[in-house]
């Protein structure tokens, strides 16, 4: 059977979509070819500790602004004001519950308050089983011994987690009233989720100086997206007809905001406070790199001296602060829809009165904590640290002995059989042949406009002096999508064919996406030490969950009636998959790509810290080294650059597969 040209509206005949496959692989070919004869030439080389004209420029432009801090008007009165406004609050919070202060060798609320505090929350807002679940979680911060810095990275997430949703809430509410903003905003919420975590820090030094305030405005940028998305969404869900009743009372504009609007987005906007506060923890420990207090700086410290006992100790109760956050936001999230589908609360005077037994109860044990030393600093003799510290050393070891020959095998394959052939062919072709290749990608993939995107993508790489390095964090990022998407399929079929599945693993894979990037390198760099094939295996861990629920989505979303056909005309179940499901779901399988692409570059990034090297590398090397400054913060700047051309090209191909699958139905 061969392809016949399709047909538009407006009576054109098109290519059919089926030799883009071809057109690709001759292009691979093609470079293959030509590499083959060129290999080594024009290819930017520069060494560790090697600097370009313009990394110089650039250590020059930061000592002018180190230089100017104390007496240029633009940091006096504004930048130099905002500091010190978020290093006050950040320090505040920190006084209550962590940190000696006001005179006191002790917090102003011991731990048994502060753990009162977080139950008492977890019971009114949510129900008994997450109260239980709280007070176990945050009495588990004080049995690893990490209650101060536990409380430190609490506090840190509650003052960026306030101001984001300060500024995330009614940017939401506009967004979701004025269609004229909401286009406005799209875009640059679009750049600030697709930007990874790791390269928000370097420049906000600059300004900020390391420390709090710097990781506060940093996650703040990386937390308040959620908040105004999602508030945005849960008012345009708003039924018109409900709205056009209020306005045929007489209300004005603002009180259907008030009394209508707000309201019956209040369970959507929970969900928002769930993601930003979610967001605001993972950017907390990453901002440990720039100073931020907590358990990130813990987990720093034990991967750069390869301590993997401390980092999975620190790394334990970062991921219990996240379960129990997480639990907390989504069971009141479900309080809220149980009471919105009741219409009323049942018994308004037995509420009132529990809630008044918990605050009294809750009054009397912080008074408790803030008197009484007992109550106010955790008992060190119950300090289970070091169990768990040597009893991960010991596993780590048994691992290391005993499962070597399993570990060096697939580190092997995915080096040997992967990753430096792939290197080898991105870092010794000359700079305009993979130009050439990534511009006929995209006008492959894409359009005219990704195509010029690109163009200007790969002209700033050049620029930038980070040519090689750029292109050995590409291939890890490219390798790594590859096993992603072995995964993504795999599963997701799995997923989308058997609801029993999805009920079991679904939740594993929600639970996996709460967690910060940085505990996934914990248990990885105990199996396979500090190597780029443990930062590729790590980005595998973290970008696999969305793949493989997009996967699962879309097969789950095929058509019925075409899988009854193909079942009835004798079609066995690989057939079903391969010729059935998998190609109706052919633009979520795109997305998963493009998702999961943009998942991976920002924990290979991260990887820098494992032996990764290339950008993440030279990032981390521009926080410690003053003399790498400019190429740290030039490196940070390929990361984006790349990340926009790998993205738009991933979400244009995702977005033509789309249509073409619905214009194929």
């Amino acid at each position: 059977m061969t392809a016949t040209p399709a047909t538009t509206a407006g009576g054109l005949r098109r290519l059919p979509t089926w030799p883009r496959r071809y057109l690709l692989t001759a292009v691979v070919a093609a470079w293959v070819l030509i590499w083959v004869f060129v290999q080594g030439r024009d290819t930017f080389q520069l060494g560790g500790a090697e600097l370009t004209p313009l990394h110089l420029r650039i250590n020059e432009a930061s000592e002018v602004i180190d230089n100017s801090r104390n007496d240029n008007p633009f940091f006096l009165y504004f930048v130099n004001y905002i500091r010190l406004f978020l290093d006050e609050a950040v320090t505040f919070v920190q006084a209550l519950i962590s940190r000696p202060s006001f005179g006191r060798p002790l917090p102003v609320i011991g731990w048994l308050g502060v753990v009162t505090v977080a139950t008492a929350v977890a019971l009114l807002w949510g129900n008994l089983r997450v109260a239980v679940l709280t007070a176990a979680g945050f009495a588990s911060f004080g049995l690893l011994g990490l209650w101060e810095e536990s409380m430190d990275t609490l506090a840190l997430t509650l003052a960026a987690v306030v101001i984001s949703l300060l500024i995330g809430i009614p940017l939401g509410v506009w967004a979701g009233v004025s269609d004229r903003f909401n286009r406005l905003v799209t875009p640059v919420l679009d750049f600030m989720q697709t930007m990874p975590t790791f390269v928000y820090l370097a420049p906000l030094t600059l300004f900020f100086l390391i420390g709090p305030a710097s990781a506060t405005v940093a996650t703040v940028i990386y937390a308040a997206p959620p908040a105004i998305r999602i508030t945005a969404h849960g008012i345009r869900e708003v039924h018109p007809a409900t709205l056009e009743a209020g306005a045929s009372l007489g209300s004005t504009a603002w009180q259907l905001l008030g009394k209508v609007r707000l309201p019956l987005a209040k369970r959507t906007i929970i969900v928002g406070v769930n993601q930003t506060i979610m967001a605001a923890l993972c950017m907390v420990t990453i901002a440990a790199l720039i100073d931020a207090p907590g358990l990130g700086k813990t987990v720093i410290k034990a991967l750069e001296t390869l301590d993997v006992g401390s980092a999975f100790n620190a790394g334990l109760a970062i991921v219990i602060m996240a379960i129990v956050l997480d639990r907390v936001t989504s069971a009141a999230g479900r309080r809220v829809e149980t009471r919105y589908r009741a219409g009323r609360s049942r018994g308004p005077g037995r509420r009132r009165a529990g809630i008044g037994a918990v605050l009294a109860g809750t009054g009397v044990l912080v008074y408790l904590s803030h008197t009484y030393v007992w109550a106010a600093e955790f008992p060190s003799e119950v300090n289970l640290g070091p169990y768990v510290r040597r009893g991960v050393d010991a596993a780590t070891l048994w691992a290391q002995d005993n499962l070597a020959a399993y570990t060096g095998a697939f580190k092997n394959t995915v080096s040997y059989g992967l990753l430096n052939p792939f290197e080898a062919l991105l870092t010794d072709s000359p700079w305009w042949l993979i130009a050439a290749v990534l511009v006929a990608f995209a006008a492959i993939l894409a359009n005219v406009r990704v195509v010029l995107v690109t163009a200007a993508c790969l002209a700033l790489l050049v620029v930038l002096g980070l040519w090689q390095d750029s292109m050995v964090t590409l291939a890890s990022t490219l390798v790594a999508t590859v096993l992603v998407m072995v995964l993504g399929v795999a599963f997701g079929v799995w997923m989308g064919r058997s609801d029993r599945v999805d009920r079991l693993v679904r939740p594993v894979l929600d639970a996996g996406q709460t967690m910060p990037p940085f505990v996934y390198l914990v248990p990885i760099l105990g199996l396979f030490g500090a190597t780029r094939v443990t930062a590729i295996i790590a980005a595998v861990v973290y970008a696999a969950p969305v793949a493989i629920k997009l996967t699962a989505d879309g097969v789950r979303g095929a058509s019925p009636s075409a899988v009854e056909a193909a079942t009835a005309a004798g079609s066995n179940t690989w057939q079903l998959i391969t010729k059935v499901q998998l190609p109706m779901a052919r633009s979520a399988v795109t997305l998963a790509a493009s998702q999961g692409l943009i998942y991976v570059l920002a924990m290979v990034v991260v990887g820098g810290l494992v032996g990764a090297g290339a950008l993440g590398y030279d990032v981390v090397a521009g926080f410690s080294q003053l003399q790498l400054r400019g190429k740290g913060l030039a490196a940070g700047v390929a990361i984006v650059v790349l990340g926009i051309m790998l993205e738009r090209i991933t979400r244009t191909a995702a977005r033509r597969a789309d249509a073409e699958a619905h214009g194929a139905r």
